[in-house]
């Protein structure tokens, strides 16, 4: 590959090279000629500008948003109507949301010759595995798809410089499909976990390779911690240290304010909002939200998520890797990674309740919420 033989040359030492240069990951990027979008945010990732990629017969830009950090890679990737791209070996496991479009993935064991093939349409989330290899097809012959992927790229690179060891490597070893022992794609199953502090992630969570419609997904647990009547779905892949979430929450309410570590990629399936964020004391950046934008809450950043819509709103988190995640060690206190609507400050309230003005809608937070730190919320019948 031409990108990897030019980063493998930029990468080789030399006693004047600074100590700020590049990354390798930053270097490959580079190298593709692709557009990189940067910046707190995207608008649409369905709409955004995309380059050529002829190695890989296809439309891609990369999206390095400023809180990915050198943690996470989120790439945005079109196939042409009716067309596939080349059978690719990526030595990491890799997480697809679909922006819009319908198609096939086909998957192999280059070891077992197991071999396994999905559907896949608008809103779709699903994991290509590590060390195997992976066609995606449009199934479409009068539009485009467009695909968003997110890997942990931009980390394995900075220990390991050399991007062709990711790429079609020969290594022949276990993979996830054959591990995973038949059960790779069939259908997701709940767990039930219980965490010793009732941390967020108690509750249920789903196990598998594919989620049909993340705009649909309806099996929903209560998210008590984050307020608002809010409710989650937590996913886990099978034998992959990728994890993510889902979170739902009802029309013209907000989040409770939190923070964690870098590279949590954030893309809405569904919903009209904003996010606020901003660092400990810092000014605040504001994200006017839609299906299709993404953004990345920079490390240790606090952020809050509104929803202006006559709806549920839906935002679906790809994690980083889990000892990345960035909260603080398991204390009492939870004031050091959350902000109870009780103690937020009074400018959060007044411009929520300034945006729904201008659209003739008022406020549905419960009054109670904002005097009692305690204070216990309904939930929907469906977040059981």
């Amino acid at each position: 590959m031409v990108e990897t033989a030019k980063t493998a040359e930029l990468m080789q030492p030399s006693g004047d090279r600074r100590w700020d240069q590049p990354t390798a990951y930053q270097l490959w990027m580079e190298a593709t000629g692709l557009p990189i979008h940067r910046g707190f945010y995207v608008p649409d990732a369905r709409t955004v500008e995309l380059g050529s990629w002829p190695e890989r017969e296809c439309k891609a830009a990369f999206l390095e948003l400023t809180g990915l950090e050198g943690v996470s890679e989120i790439r945005v990737t079109e196939i042409s109507p009716g067309k596939s791209l080349p059978p690719m070996k990526f030595g990491m496991d890799e997480v697809v949301y679909v922006l819009g479009g319908r198609g096939l993935t086909t998957i192999s064991d280059p070891q077992t010759g197991q071999e396994i093939t999905f559907e896949w349409g608008k809103r779709s989330l699903f994991e290509l595995p590590r060390n195997c290899t992976c066609t995606l097809s449009n199934a479409q012959g009068n539009a485009p798809a467009r695909l968003l992927q997110s890997n942990y790229l931009p980390l394995a690179l900075s220990v390991q410089g050399d991007p062709s060891f990711f790429f079609n490597n020969p290594y022949s070893g276990p993979t996830p499909l054959s591990l995973a022992a038949g059960q790779f794609a069939s259908e997701a199953k709940a767990v039930h976990q219980e965490l010793d502090d009732g941390g967020v992630a108690a509750g249920v969570f789903w196990y598998g390779n594919f989620f049909p419609d993340m705009a649909a997904w309806e099996n929903l647990t209560p998210f008590k911690a984050r307020g608002a009547g809010g409710s989650v779905v937590w996913i886990r892949f099978p034998q992959s240290v990728l994890t993510a979430h889902m979170s739902v929450f009802p029309s013209r309410t907000y989040k409770k304010g939190h923070r964690h570590g870098p590279g949590w990629v954030i893309v809405i399936p569904a919903g009209e909002g904003y996010s606020i964020m901003w660092p400990e004391g810092g000014e605040r950046v504001v994200i006017p939200w839609q299906e299709g934008s993404v953004f990345v809450p920079p490390n240790r950043w606090f952020h809050q998520h509104f929803n202006l819509g006559a709806s549920d709103a839906r935002y679906v988190a790809l994690h980083p890797p889990m000892h990345m995640s960035g909260f603080s060690e398991k204390i009492e206190d939870m004031a050091r990674d959350q902000i109870e609507y009780a103690n937020e400050d009074p400018w959060v309230r007044n411009r929520f309740q300034e945006e729904l003005g201008k659209r003739g809608l008022a406020s549905l937070m419960a009054e109670d919420a904002y005097h009692d730190p305690k204070y216990q919320w309904s939930y929907d019948a469906k977040a059981s």
